[in-house]
């Protein structure tokens, strides 16, 4: 595996994206002043524009949430990537080979990656066209009769592979792919004589990352005559881990991140049936069972985080059937649900419906309902033990707790648990003394067991780190609550701070208006306002990148954590001129802070001047006014008198 992504090449990539074009795939803009553009924030609900984006700095901020950074920083937020997730799919976007800093580029990884990912696509739109032909008729009947419509297909780039053995390595070997890179990406197989289509007479549902990039299919059996399985998905590749993807996060992820809600079920069907009904934050997973790092996946899109305020929390609600197998998932799911800070729920339909079966029979309300109508996970679990046993007798209504009790004791609330110790007395018909004895027993064995199996039943919810989207290969300890940052709105408006505010403003995203050797003088006067100091000493310390489009970045790294997001706000924040008044302003920025500093250090050397004794200290007096006549005739130079 690669390791990290070098910096020359990150600065390189955002140097040559136009982060104003990135946005805009997610935001309309509209101009808005001097080299900015403006929209409603995506990361907040508003009826007002305070989203800022300021192409020629490379930065966006919002004065209404705070949300601010690169272009680096918005695709992680945006589409739940990592940022050496994001910095590649720039680097692809551009067409830049990236290196790393393990010692070389990894060109052919990253080559092999783009034409897996090019074939995908190419793939996707021949099964989408084939959809239409007389041959996919079965497909089309299969649709309907689970109540997807033209539309409905469309919407989710649905298609049809033909009945055949190379029809589709035909198509795309004609398009320049080479049979080697269509096996790579499993859309061949390979036979005892020559490759042939991985896919025949079947329904195709392309199965996409969190950014819409097809990374492989899934695909239904139609014909009576085809002796494979039920579905057939494409095969571990460089680009596609089952265990690591889910059916329709392209489509949910803004839904998930907004409303903190995601809901799991077991089938494309079903995806689509949720996702038509209404309930958009629905996801599936292909061909195997819910494990870990699909929790990882869908914690990074939520925001699924430890520290987070328990009243934000977000919920994870599990659809099963009732069938043993969806038992058997269900219990999967339980496994594992410690790993979420989340709330996890459980919906079972009526009649053991799925939600595709559950749509057809009773609508779309009926889909809405069974979400809504959600049991918390531990209620479900402890249910599913009391099933077992006939609590009618002693002997079941003590099996009953002995099964319930190490449920109950998983609970990591200690509030929720005492409730559900009392709840539990209630259904099986115990003293609730006797189901607390029960629970902490199960509590101590629990706490007796290695390390490894009760990792997270110990009463933790995972840390913020498990859900931060960093680079790989790159160690984050637990972090600390962060401070607050310091906001542009929270500086005075006094004039001095103004316009110390706005000189800053100035150098940050005009430097080409700004020659370098005033903006350095600029910087070397004394700023009065802490704050702004603070900002002016990075700008110092990052100097050497001024006029550069790293100049921003580099001066925000500069900068004390909490100050680092004034430095973005100062870099966006509109200045209140035209086009045509760039120049002239900031010049009269520079003049007015460098004339007002000169003129203080004139002071300064009127008042040395006046305790100094001309007979008694002759060399200093001389040299004082020496300094006030240059000081005077400086301030008048600057001054243009």
């Amino acid at each position: 595996m690669a390791g990290l992504i070098k910096r020359s090449d990150i600065d390189e990539v955002r140097s040559r994206t136009n982060i104003g074009e990135v946005v805009g795939e997610y935001v309309t803009l509209k101009r808005a002043g001097v080299g900015s553009l403006s929209g409603l924030c995506p990361f907040h609900d508003e009826r007002s524009p305070s989203f800022h984006v300021r192409p020629q700095v490379g930065f966006y901020h919002c004065f209404g949430c705070g949300e601010g950074g690169d272009v680096f920083t918005f695709l992680q937020k945006m589409d739940h990537v990592t940022f050496s997730e994001a910095v590649e799919r720039l680097a692809q976007r551009l067409n830049f080979t990236l290196s790393y800093e393990d010692g070389g580029p990894a060109r052919e990884e990253q080559g092999n990656r783009r034409r897996i990912l090019a074939a995908n696509e190419a793939a996707e739109a021949f099964f989408r066209e084939q959809l239409g032909t007389a041959a996919a008729e079965p497909a089309r009947r299969f649709l309907g009769e689970r109540g997807f419509d033209p539309a409905s297909a469309d919407r989710f780039s649905i298609g049809f592979a033909p009945q055949s053995f190379d029809a589709l390595r035909t198509h795309l070997t004609g398009r320049g792919f080479s049979t080697e890179e269509l096996l790579a990406a499993g859309l061949l197989s390979q036979g005892d004589r020559s490759p042939y289509d991985r896919f025949r007479g079947r329904l195709l549902w392309p199965i996409k990352d969190v950014t819409g990039q097809t990374l492989g299919f899934g695909a239904r059996r139609l014909l009576d005559d085809d002796k494979g399985p039920k579905y057939l998905n494409t095969p571990e590749t460089p680009v596609y881990h089952k265990a690591q993807v889910l059916y329709g996060l392209d489509l949910a992820k803004r839904d998930i991140a907004r409303a903190k809600q995601v809901v799991v079920v077991e089938g494309y069907t079903d995806v689509m049936a949720c996702h038509l009904a209404g309930v958009t934050t629905a996801v599936a997973t292909c061909g195997t069972s819910f494990g870990v790092d699909h929790i990882k996946v869908i914690r990074r899109v939520m925001g699924d985080t430890a520290n987070a305020d328990t009243t934000q929390l977000g919920e994870v609600v599990f659809t099963f059937d009732p069938d043993e197998a969806g038992q058997k998932a269900a219990s999967r799911a339980f496994a594992e649900e410690s790993r979420f800070a989340a709330q996890t729920f459980v919906a079972v339909a009526p009649d053991g419906l799925d939600p595709c079966d559950l749509r057809l029979a009773r609508g779309d309300d009926a889909v809405r309902m069974l979400v809504s109508g959600r049991k918390p996970m531990y209620e479900f679990m402890i249910r599913r033990q009391l099933e077992q046993f006939d609590l009618e007798t002693v002997e079941g209504r003590v099996g009953a707790l002995r099964a319930a009790a190490p449920v109950v004791a998983g609970i990591r609330d200690r509030s929720m648990q005492s409730g559900y110790g009392r709840t539990l007395a209630g259904w099986i018909g115990l003293d609730p003394q006797e189901v607390s004895r029960a629970v902490q027993s199960a509590r101590s064995a629990a706490a007796s067991k290695p390390a490894e199996t009760t990792r997270s039943r110990e009463g933790q919810r995972p840390s913020a780190q498990d859900a931060r989207p960093d680079a790989p290969g790159s160690a984050t300890p637990t972090a600390e609550p962060a401070a607050p940052s310091m906001s542009i709105d929270q500086l005075p408006t006094d004039p001095v701070t103004r316009l110390e505010r706005e000189l800053l403003m100035a150098v940050l995203q005009h430097p080409g208006e700004v020659d370098r050797e005033v903006a350095a003088r600029a910087l070397a006067t004394t700023f009065t306002q802490p704050a702004l100091a603070t900002v002016r000493d990075a700008l110092v310390a990052a100097f050497e990148h001024y006029g550069t489009p790293q100049w921003v970045a580099r001066a925000a790294d500069e900068a004390p954590g909490v100050f680092a997001a004034l430095v973005t706000q100062l870099a966006i924040a509109p200045l209140p001129i035209r086009d045509d008044q760039v120049r002239e302003y900031c010049r009269g920025l520079t003049t007015s802070l460098i004339g007002r500093d000169l003129l203080r250090r004139k002071s300064e050397l009127l008042g040395a001047l006046q305790r100094t004794s001309s007979t008694e200290d002759p060399e200093r007096y001389r040299s004082l006014q020496r300094q006030l006549v240059d000081t005077e005739a400086e301030r008048r130079r600057v001054l243009g008198d």
